[in-house]
């Protein structure tokens, strides 16, 4: 079972995107989570890296001590399993599904599966923590 003190730190993050239609895109960078009141921060950093070209990407979340997840603006995005497992959120008119696997800590991913007539894709996080040598 996962606390929120389990991901403070810094990670490593490879994302591998899939959209549905045939076109790929990947992101390297990492992932700080930081103590912030009684909760954390998660910033995300890195490169994005899409057929026509590369871009910086930045990504904020906010997560309290029970492992909800929240939007940088405070709104509610999902919840994550203490154990590892699924966890969903509706963003009218697609649905997202996530997997959570924690079964390599302190390696561990998370699948992400979108549905819906605007979006449609896989996307899946891998993370590990960031290497210090």
């Amino acid at each position: 079972m996962k606390t929120l003190e389990d991901f403070l730190g810094d990670w490593d993050l490879h994302r591998e995107i899939h959209h549905d239609d045939g076109t790929r895109a990947r992101f390297e960078g990492l992932a700080r989570w930081r103590r912030e009141g009684q909760g954390a921060i998660c910033d995300e950093r890195g490169e994005l890296i899409l057929p026509q070209g590369r871009f910086v990407s930045e990504k904020r979340t906010v997560w309290t001590t029970d492992l909800a997840v929240h939007f940088a603006d405070g709104r509610f995005f999902h919840q994550v399993p203490p154990e590892g497992g699924a966890a969903g959120h509706w963003c009218d008119p697609d649905q997202y599904d996530f997997t959570y696997d924690f079964g390599d800590w302190p390696r561990w991913s998370v699948t992400c599966h979108v549905a819906g007539p605007r979006k449609a894709y896989r996307m899946t996080s891998h993370y590990a923590p960031m290497r210090t040598d």
